[in-house]
């Protein structure tokens, strides 16, 4: 599904940058990208996409606030975590997850799966 708009939630500053190029790399656009759970509410709610990878921890902090409005919104997302998949929100134990390191094969069958239902 080459296109797709993304919306991602990354706090790892040298993480965030090499998922965007991979994204892009792969024909996809990031509409939006933040490293915080504050803004990632406030773009959750607001911003158009396709699609949300949300990094699990985020400084910290759980990233379900965020979760739940792209939920809520009706739109799909992944969980990107380096912790496994026991690390995802107990609400959202069964989401699709990326184990980091991400590559790139991997992201695109995951983007296209979720994207393709």
């Amino acid at each position: 599904m080459p296109g797709a708009s993304i919306f991602l939630v990354e706090d790892e500053g040298l993480i965030r940058p090499m998922l965007t190029d991979m994204i892009e790399e792969l024909g996809h656009r990031v509409v939006a990208e933040v490293g915080n759970i504050e803004v990632g509410q406030a773009l959750a709610g607001t911003a158009i996409f396709d699609l949300a990878i949300l990094d699990i921890n985020i400084a910290g902090r759980i990233i379900s606030p965020v979760a739940e409005i792209v939920h809520r919104r009706g739109l799909p997302f992944v969980f990107v975590s380096g912790y496994g998949p026991e690390g995802r929100p107990r609400a959202f134990s069964g989401q699709p997850m990326l184990q980091k390191p991400v590559s790139t094969l991997r992201l695109h069958e995951t983007i296209n799966s979720i994207l393709s239902n």
